[in-house]
């Protein structure tokens, strides 16, 4: 597997993005698609030299940043990507300088909560545009500099 940074507008960026959203849309019905952060810093896993996941971090305030858009496609779930992925982000979020993670995601994903916990992940009150939706289940995780 390897993970590759990526720019917004990245053809395999796009394509992972609307396949979560697509997902998304069945799982949480009556929901919408979401526009980009412009500011988000994408990573892309690969295996095979296919795109098969991503995730991005986007800036929330000084010291914090949020991580955003993580998804995995079906048939590469439970295969460490996800964890990888993640990885990839709390080092880019270091190099930045942030020593604070945010993340949100919902009761209908429990992989994805599951996932959270198990590498540090504490729950926390909703921020931001999650404070009124109470499918929001909200995280954050301090990060040590290396």
């Amino acid at each position: 597997m390897l993970i590759q940074h990526r720019e917004i507008t990245h053809p395999d960026v796009t394509a992972l993005v609307l396949a979560a959203e697509d997902e998304l849309l069945t799982r949480y019905p009556g929901t919408t698609r979401t526009p980009l952060n412009p500011r988000a810093h994408f990573v892309v896993a690969y295996v095979l030299g296919q795109p098969v996941g991503c995730g991005a971090i986007t800036p929330h305030e000084t010291g914090v940043g949020e991580i955003r858009r993580m998804y995995v496609t079906p048939a590469h779930r439970r295969a460490g990507v996800a964890r990888r992925i993640l990885a990839a982000l709390e080092r880019r979020a270091t190099a930045q300088g942030w020593d604070t993670l945010l993340l949100e995601t919902g009761e209908n994903q429990p992989e994805a909560i599951a996932l959270y916990e198990s590498v540090g992940y504490q729950r926390t009150e909703p921020y931001g545009r999650y404070v009124h939706n109470p499918a929001s289940i909200c995280f954050t995780k301090k990060i040590v500099r290396s």
